[in-house]
């Protein structure tokens, strides 16, 4: 059986609940972003990370705990949500949340896109490297939110990327996406039986998180969401299986 058919014949029961769960906390987490951004004044830069590390995390441990099938239900409840927030448009806290006043007068294009960038590592992830693909979640969420946070807030050393147009970065955010991949990485490995991992595996886990750094540098702007899941399911899958 598909996952469509699987999605398609689950019973009421267990669909509905589901959905609403995952639209409750979806837009939980949105609005509480949205809450940081207008109310605590913190940057969009910071705020739209929060949310990604809270979409992301729930995202891997739905996985690990229920499976796929639980993350195509709150992947579709946080679609609802994300296309809420587009809807209310700007000024409301929903969409500031998530809409960096850097990026206008393109700040719908730049939540749009991320979030098919984001559709298109996840599925590619699953349908190829199966449990692995929690390894991109935990690196796509965290290891690439650490990027911008950092470098927002310590980046002074910045280097010029220009292929793919990914434009100006800063070695302090790169530093921040390397650190935050390995611990990540870390943790993810070994609390996962699919992996395997020892002190022999450790310059393996290093490697990938410094590809990581290197690939979130060098993504196209909005499309870094697509091989920051993707590569590190690859690696693992390749380097690390038990």
């Amino acid at each position: 059986m598909t996952l469509l058919e699987s999605l398609i014949l689950l019973p009421l029961p267990v669909l509905v609940p589901g959905i609403l769960a995952g639209l409750a906390w979806s837009y939980g987490c949105l609005r509480f972003a949205g809450y940081l951004r207008c109310s605590c004044r913190l940057p969009g830069g910071y705020t739209r990370k929060v949310f990604h590390l809270l979409i992301f995390s729930t995202v891997a441990w739905l996985h690990s705990v229920w499976g796929l099938l639980a993350v195509c239900l709150f992947g579709a409840s946080t679609s609802l949500t994300l296309a809420y927030a587009v809807y209310v448009g700007s000024g409301d806290p929903l969409y500031e949340a998530i809409a960096r006043e850097s990026d206008r007068p393109h700040r719908t294009y730049y939540v749009v896109v991320p979030y098919f960038a984001t559709l298109i590592g996840g599925l590619v992830s699953n349908y190829l490297f199966g449990p692995f693909a929690i390894i991109g979640y935990l690196v796509g969420g965290v290891g690439d939110a650490a990027g911008e946070p950092v470098g927002t807030k310590w980046g002074k050393h910045r280097y010029q990327v220009s292929w793919f147009g990914a434009g100006t970065k800063t070695f302090e955010g790169s530093a921040g996406v390397l650190v935050a991949s390995l611990l990540v990485l870390l943790v993810g490995i070994e609390a996962n039986p699919a992996f395997r991992f020892g002190w022999h595996s450790l310059a393996a886990v290093v490697g990938i998180a410094v590809i990581c750094s290197v690939v979130e540098a060098a993504a196209p702007r909005g499309w870094d969401n697509t091989p920051m899941q993707v590569v590190p399911a690859f690696l693992a899958f390749v380097l690390l299986r038990s």
